[in-house]
């Protein structure tokens, strides 16, 4: 029998005893194609030997340094690395273990901005319903996911919600893109009216919305809107690449595509790639300075912040991104991939839509593709996919609740960055088994 308490109470775990590449071996020896980096966090797969090799020189040199007395090659290194090519102004970086304590971090950082600049009276998050920041207290508050958020509501310091853009659903017959994406980012502004925009801290999204709704990209000129609105009422933008930064969308940061630079960019899943836990934030200039000027230090710490081989293993993964051209690599499996998606489902009567950026690709399930209408959530077909998926070796990322929190289902898939085609086509023919059994007995 097993102690440990795992998030499905009750089903129980395969034991993991090796990686290879793109696949996960058990101990019964049967391979799992992992097409979705567990939740899109191995982006080099699971056994890449510089990355490794790299940590273990950490280890054998120095673990670990408390960061309140010192700095490490390492950890200075990786900072470079990660503003060397960052969206202009963002020129600090500092580090945690994860993308929930990064998001609680990165929060307190802008509250601490907004009293360091005199304005105190800005205590408040808007966020988009349908999101996910992380599990914490801090990050679950400004999230936007029902399911995730209900039993936990008392605890929670209370966040601002829009709609999210979310073309699929809320786009309108005859409406163009650009129009929706202005219309949807409008919704800020109306938001921060309403509330008063000066109690207003900032604005919190994801440019590839990831596990809550399934890879739902906003559509062309919607974060540029944001960004407009931001500047007009002195609101700070908060980006959350956590899932879909770091290469995953075939650009190094998501935002880049959205011609946007954020005052604060979160990153975690493709920093360390699953080699060890670490996560980032990159800073502005502006909010390093008025912090600096007016107390000199960041309220906030964590004893592992900028652990000296976390560190070392993240510079590897990114020197192997750079060095094996990994990142285009992302866009052309990322087209073959969305290829193979729609030559598979794009005419199956369950899957009303396909979406995404690069190697971050969400598949919706629906009971009526005319209409959209969803399955019961009692039904549970994420789950169902899940558990059907590993029986046929594939591991992917279902999830329920895409619609409002509680009715809808999807897949979201999300590979290395090093898999190749016949990866690929191997997962497309394997997700379809799995769905076609998973459907038979929903």
């Amino acid at each position: 029998m097993s102690h440990i308490l795992s998030r499905a109470t009750g089903l129980p775990l395969r034991v993991a005893v090796q990686g290879d590449g793109p696949y996960v071996i058990d101990r019964d020896g049967k391979r799992y194609l992992d097409a979705c980096g567990g939740a899109a966090i191995s982006c080099l797969g699971h056994s890449e030997a510089s990355v490794i090799q790299a940590i273990q020189h950490q280890l054998g040199e120095l673990p670990f340094a408390y960061g309140v007395f010192f700095t490490t090659e390492a950890v200075e290194k990786l900072a470079e690395d990660l503003i060397s090519d960052a969206p202009a102004g963002l020129t600090k970086v500092f580090f945690g273990s994860g993308g929930s304590e990064q998001m609680d971090g990165t929060l307190k950082l802008a509250r601490q901005y907004s009293v360091d600049a005199g304005q105190p009276r800005r205590t408040r998050f808007i966020a988009r319903s349908q999101s996910y920041h992380g599990g914490s207290m801090g990050s679950l508050g400004v999230g936007g996911h029902v399911r995730r958020r209900e039993i936990y509501l008392p605890l929670l310091a209370s966040a601002e919600h829009i709609a999210p853009c979310y073309a699929y659903r809320d786009q309108e017959a005859g409406e163009s893109a650009e129009a929706y994406g202005l219309r949807a980012a409008n919704a800020l502004e109306d938001a921060l009216i309403r509330m008063g925009p000066e109690t207003v801290i900032a604005f919190v999204a994801e440019p590839v919305v990831g596990a809550a709704m399934g890879c739902v990209p906003a559509v062309p000129g919607y974060f540029r809107r944001i960004r407009e609105i931001c500047d007009r009422y002195g609101v700070l933008l908060i980006l959350d690449e956590v899932m879909c930064g770091l290469g995953r969308t075939g650009y190094r940061y998501a935002c880049e595509e959205d011609g946007v630079t954020p005052d604060l960019l979160v990153v975690a899943k493709g920093l360390g790639a699953g080699y060890q836990p670490i996560s980032a934030t990159l800073v502005s200039q502006r909010i390093h300075e008025t912090i600096q000027k007016k107390r000199g230090f960041f309220l906030h710490g964590h004893s592992y912040q900028g652990h000296a081989s976390a560190c070392a293993g993240g510079l590897a993964v990114q020197q192997v991104i750079r060095e094996q051209g990994l990142i285009e690599n992302v866009r052309r499996q990322g087209t073959l991939l969305r290829k193979l998606l729609e030559e598979r489902f794009g005419a199956h009567p369950h899957v009303g839509d396909i979406r995404g950026r690069g190697l971050l690709i969400g598949l919706e399930l629906v009971k009526n593709r005319e209409t959209k209408q969803p399955f019961e959530p009692q039904q549970t077909l994420w789950r169902r996919i899940m558990i059907a998926g590993m029986e046929h070796g594939l591991m992917c990322y279902p999830g329920g609740g895409t619609v409002d929190g509680t009715r809808g289902d999807h897949i979201l898939l999300a590979p290395p960055f090093n898999v190749n085609e016949a990866h690929l086509e191997e997962a497309a023919a394997k997700l379809g088994a799995a769905l076609d059994q998973a459907l038979a007995t929903a």
